[in-house]
């Protein structure tokens, strides 16, 4: 008997300190998780400075958040976040489905690069998707394919009633810039009830709906910003033109440089 006691104990003990490793290292689990299946998601280098989190409080906030962009692309980075903040419903842990009050992307920098086959975050999004779909997840960016219903994935499901992008911007990259890069404000992002519609999603399933509609709307700003560009520079070259035909050369041919030089703020 006191052999099976001294047996029960060391279980019981590895066990609690099973529990107190997991539980101390639960940020840099988390840190590697994200880095590791965005990376693999998005075909990119996902990073992040830190992860905070509070069991008892269910709140939490990921540091520092940084994609690159894909292959083929000249700018640094698609996207970086100074910090996500996320309240958990703590009552949700230990079932099937975790429910997250809130989600609050605050901040995000993002650079809209825009290239002959298509943007980097198109790109971004076909990666995305063909991802979700590898593992059999429904994504309502992959255009049409089966996929598994959310129940048969397995692994934990989420529903996410809240999540926001607020005070976004976005740099603009193309090759009408010159190597330069035009700043816009992108609009806020609110998304109700992700997940609930099925009993619960994916963690793919969740990032290929957040990315389609950041997507959408970094789209709908880059492109609107990029004809914007496009036509300050032919009213600048046509007014160049129109200095030079007019003065011969000398002055008009200062003129003409100066107009361009100041559309791209020179």
């Amino acid at each position: 008997m006191k052999k099976i006691l001294i047996g029960v104990a060391v279980v019981v003990v590895l066990a609690v300190g099973g529990v107190m490793y997991f539980a101390s290292n639960l940020d840099s689990i988390i840190k590697a998780a994200v880095e590791k299946f965005g990376s693999e998601a998005t075909k990119t280098e996902v990073t992040l400075s830190s992860v905070d989190l509070s069991l008892q409080s269910g709140e939490a906030s990921l540091n520092g958040f940084r994609m690159t962009n894909p292959d083929g692309f000249k700018t640094d980075q698609a996207m970086s976040f100074g910090t996500v903040s996320v309240k958990i419903d703590t009552g949700s842990l230990t079932g099937d489905v975790i429910v997250i009050k809130e989600v609050v992307i605050a901040a995000p920098d993002i650079t809209y690069e825009s290239g002959d086959g298509g943007s980097n975050f198109d790109m971004i999004q076909k990666n995305v998707d063909a991802y979700a779909k590898s593992l059999g997840a429904k994504s309502p960016g992959a255009g049409g394919g089966e996929a598994k219903p959310a129940d048969d994935t397995g692994g934990k499901k989420i529903i996410i009633e809240n999540l926001y992008v607020r005070d976004g911007k976005v740099a603009l990259s193309a090759g009408i810039l010159a190597g330069k890069k035009i700043t816009v404000p992108l609009p806020d992002i609110h998304l109700k009830d992700i997940g609930k519609k099925d009993n619960g999603a994916t963690p793919a399933e969740i990032a290929s709906q957040l990315l389609d509609e950041m997507t959408g709307k970094i789209a709908g700003v880059g492109k609107a910003g990029l004809e914007s560009a496009a036509k300050a520079a032919k009213e600048a070259m046509d007014g160049a033109k129109k200095m030079m035909e007019g003065a011969g050369a000398g002055g008009g041919v200062d003129d003409a440089t100066k107009s361009i030089k100041g559309l791209f703020g020179k």
